[in-house]
């Protein structure tokens, strides 16, 4: 019987999908990602399943839409009992699961987030890189232990230097994990869950002096964009619609790829200490995020209630060596809950009923086409930001994507947007009150309202008897 594979699974925060040097973007730098991609297969068309953390995250750590997870919010008290999250699936199939960073399926607001039955028997965790939890804070703890400050150095000139960074801490508790000593046919699963490229943009300066905000291209902004946010005024976010300059994009698209740069090499370090440990041929590796960034896109910065590409768009990269594909870039919509079935599939688990996923394993090892595996993608918003904190107004919204539309609804705001990604791919042509287009966007429209209907409504109780 062939051993099942070790799986390294790296997650950043709130990382678009266009920062990915070998993917197109000559601005950034990524060497360690571009290796990735050039030994694995890279879906270029990936999307979450929310634009908000803990309804992304709650929805690929179980399987499911953040509405049948029941768990739409960020900043909630509680987490459903069921279903078990996947890492405690894994764990009792026989995996020794490692979490490090951030897990965000509660609120880490005013506590540390209190443990689930998920799995983990090496817990290591820091929610964001501030010292403002009195116990359970693994990073702070790490920082103070090395005579560091961590707020004072945030508000310093330098940053945070590498030395004391977060992504550093999870680079290094990382390399603990994958150093354990083991039974030789017991596999591991190590999910790391880095803070960064997350605002507040402030990259360790020798990152930061490494990307010069007058050579960035800039978002993808124009003028008419004002107008169409000031349309969507009510529709929750996170700070309001701003030209380039008043949201000093530039410069917080330098900082963003700064912090992409030191991700790239605290990955390099991780991919090493696999190699030096021969455990690199046994491992699948994969890179993800949960959910995007606007980043000056249309005049918006960091989230909120939208679907732009930037918001929705996520990198997912997946490599094994000599078992998946080399080199290939698939254009086929997929969702990260094909990613959470992928992996049920490659520790051994049996995919439970539920699971809302589908395979990407033919498409990865080379046995179906990569230009499509979904007829559309779909993700969702609801009530999903604080009033008080993240501007939220208790806004419910919903995306439904094909290969050439993308339908937005704003449910309780009687508003919506109609983009053909052919013409239009960075959505800037909004085709809601066309003529021409009415007859496309009330066909959508249906479609949208029946995939909702189909996945997402919660039949309750298993039937047991025909009456």
């Amino acid at each position: 019987m062939t051993r099942r594979p070790n799986i390294l699974w790296y997650c950043t925060d709130q990382q678009r999908f266009d920062t990915i040097g070998a993917l197109g973007n000559p601005h950034v730098k990524t060497p360690t990602i571009d290796q990735l991609v050039g030994e694995g297969v890279a879906f270029t068309h990936a999307y979450c399943q929310s634009p908000i953390c803990t309804p992304s995250r709650s929805s690929f750590m179980t399987g499911l839409y953040p509405s049948r997870v029941h768990n739409t919010r960020n900043g909630n008290d509680t987490f459903p009992d069921h279903p078990p999250v996947i890492s405690k699936l894994i764990a009792d199939a026989g995996y020794d699961c490692g979490m490090v960073g951030k897990f965000h399926l509660q609120s880490s607001g005013r506590r540390t987030e209190p443990r689930l039955d998920d799995g983990f028997s090496f817990w290591k965790f820091s929610h964001a890189p501030r010292d403002d939890w009195k116990e359970g804070h693994d990073y702070a703890d790490w920082v103070r232990q090395r005579g560091g400050d961590l707020d004072a150095m945030r508000q310093s000139e330098d940053r945070v230097s590498p030395e004391f960074h977060q992504t550093t801490w999870a680079t290094e508790r990382g390399i603990e994990f994958i150093n354990q000593q083991r039974p030789a046919d017991q596999p591991w699963l190590l999910n790391i869950n880095i803070y960064d490229p997350h605002p507040p943009f402030i990259p360790p300066k020798v990152y930061a002096d490494r990307f010069d905000p007058q050579a960035m291209p800039g978002p993808y902004f124009r003028k008419s964009d004002l107008q169409q946010q000031a349309r969507l005024a009510s529709v929750d976010f996170q700070g309001e619609a701003l030209d380039p300059a008043g949201h000093d994009a530039h410069r917080m698209q330098a900082n963003y790829y700064a912090m992409i740069a030191q991700i790239d090499d605290q990955f390099a370090r991780l991919l090493r200490a696999l190699d030096e440990t021969g455990q690199r041929d046994n491992t699948v590796i994969l890179f993800t995020s949960d959910h995007g960034e606007a980043l000056g896109d249309h005049g918006l910065m960091q989230k909120g209630c939208r679907f732009y590409e930037g918001l929705v768009r996520v990198p997912l990269i997946f490599s094994w060596p000599g078992r998946f594909e080399r080199g290939l870039r698939s254009d086929a919509l997929v969702e990260l809950l094909d990613m959470t079935h992928t992996l049920l599939e490659l520790t051994g688990v049996a995919v439970p009923d539920y699971s809302q996923g589908q395979s990407l394993l033919p498409i990865l090892q080379g046995q179906a086409s990569p230009d499509h595996l979904r007829d559309f993608v779909r993700s969702e918003y609801f009530d999903a930001l604080d009033p008080h904190f993240t501007g939220g107004t208790g806004t419910y919204a919903t995306m439904h994507r094909t290969e050439q539309y993308k339908l937005s609804l704003y449910h309780d705001k009687d508003l919506g947007e109609l983009y053909d990604l052919r013409d239009d791919p960075w959505e800037f042509n909004d085709l809601w009150d066309s003529p021409e287009h009415q007859a496309i966007k009330h066909r959508l429209i249906l479609e949208s309202f029946n995939a909702h209907v189909v996945l997402t409504t919660d039949v309750g109780s298993k039937r047991i008897a025909p009456m």
